[in-house]
């Protein structure tokens, strides 16, 4: 009997192996070899600039020419981009990619967020899944790289960017432990109830609020004491993960979305001499000139979306982009709904173009703008020459739904698949209905 059952574990073992390997074929590609030259291309350079008709040379990952009216160097691969556009690889500017896999449905396939709310010393580039199936989607959409970081309460801990094709996360990071984020609460007072009835609430939300405040505050206070100590007794984990922050090497990454969070926001980094990065922002618009004058950067969350309040214009969030942008804000674009929603980065992009933004700035905001928001334009964000070969090539304008139709990329000059679950599924249901 024992064997007979063995017998059927191994046959129902092989039959899942079978039936499921078509989708395990995405892998990591190996690295550059020879010298690449993408010709006749319509190339967006990343930081305003179009040139037509340009070619873009690579070797070893980095690359080594941009110009029009050059010929590819001898021996080089030709990638011909005759009435292609390309780009340079879009960034993800906060995400909880590779953290949080199937949602609320599943919680072992999550780890965004830590018990707490002091987690100052989390690493979350450890946690990052490079198996997650969402990467591979995101990579067809023209995203190559991601700063991946916490959720939760207060102080979420630190936040890293990685590359978007690797084995492990050790091979993903592109740079680790940049940041820190703080999740601000909420000093708005909101009524509790069902049904159309409404209660105030039991306790002071203002003061719970302020509360918090005052205890981030207390903990960078006592941080900064620490700091000051030539010698510890004993090593304070939480303590020493925020030195980055002080000595100018990390930034402190604020969600804040109402005026009174992001005042708070400015605040802390005035007071402690922090690098300070808005995330979200949808009120924004209103104190736009002070973000301005203290050179805040803003990370706009989520523009498909409705207005933050009834008072605002119904298509606010659709402007906002144009008004921090006009106002001198360094922008960038993310798209902060369901994972899988996170393709859509680009298109928020070609709204905001359609909203006022000059079509190269809004491509700016996903690409050179984020990069120097995350502290990584020394090495992409733009095709330049000396930066890494983090580019994309798609059959038309990768802001508009229709044209964007990414055919290749390349990571660190590495070319890439672009194959992923849905499209292997849109290839099986096209043979069984056979559809050509």
């Amino acid at each position: 009997m024992q064997k007979k059952y063995s017998t059927l574990l191994i046959l129902t073992l092989a039959l899942f192996s079978k039936t499921t390997r078509a989708q395990e074929t995405v892998y990591p590609a190996g690295a550059q070899k020879n010298t690449i030259a993408i010709t006749h291309a319509t190339l967006h350079v990343g930081n305003g600039v179009v040139l037509t008709d340009a070619t873009v040379v690579f070797t070893n990952g980095k690359i080594t020419t941009v110009a029009t009216g050059v010929a590819a160097p001898a021996g080089a691969t030709i990638v011909d981009a005759t009435g292609k556009q390309v780009y340079p690889g879009l960034i993800l500017p906060a995400s909880s990619l590779g953290l949080r896999e199937i949602g609320a449905g599943v919680r072992g396939t999550n780890d965004f967020q830590e018990i707490g709310e002091n987690n100052a010393n989390i690493h979350t580039l450890v946690s990052y899944n490079t198996d997650s199936k969402v990467i591979n989607v995101l990579r067809a959409n023209g995203i190559l790289l991601a700063h991946v970081a916490p959720e939760g309460e207060l102080i979420e801990g630190q936040s890293s960017v990685v590359q978007l094709d690797a084995w492990n996360y050790e091979d993903a990071a592109y740079k680790a432990d940049m940041g820190q984020f703080i999740t601000l609460p909420s000093f708005i007072v909101r009524a509790r109830g069902g049904r159309g009835m409404m209660r105030p609430q039991s306790s002071d939300p203002l003061k719970e609020a302020t509360d918090k405040v005052e205890a981030i505050k207390k903990f960078f206070t006592e941080a900064k004491a620490y700091m000051q100590e030539k010698t510890h007794v004993a090593n304070n984990l939480k303590f020493e993960a925020v030195r980055g922050l002080f000595e100018g090497k990390q930034k402190l990454f604020v969600r804040a979305n109402e005026v009174k969070q992001m005042l708070v926001a400015i605040d802390l980094g005035k007071t402690f001499g922090f690098n300070t990065v808005i995330v979200g922002g949808s009120e924004s618009f209103q104190i736009a000139s002070i973000l301005a004058e203290n050179k805040i950067p803003v990370i706009i969350d989520n523009e498909h979306a409705l207005p933050a309040t009834e008072d605002d214009d119904v298509d606010q969030p659709y402007k906002l982009p144009a008004q921090l942008s006009k106002a001198g804000v360094l922008i960038a674009l993310n798209d902060a709904n369901v994972q899988a929603k996170q393709i859509n980065m680009s298109f928020n992009a070609g709204t905001a173009a359609a909203y006022g933004m000059d079509r190269e700035a809004a491509l700016s905001a996903m690409t050179l703008n984020t990069a120097k928001i995350l502290g990584i334009d020394d090495r992409t964000g733009s095709l330049e020459v000396g930066k890494d070969a983090n580019i994309v090539i798609s059959n038309g304008d990768i802001l508009d739904m229709r044209g964007n139709q990414v055919i290749k990329a390349y990571i660190q000059g590495r070319d890439i698949s672009l194959d992923n679950k849905q499209k292997q599924l849109n290839e099986r249901f096209k043979q069984k209905y056979k559809i050509n």
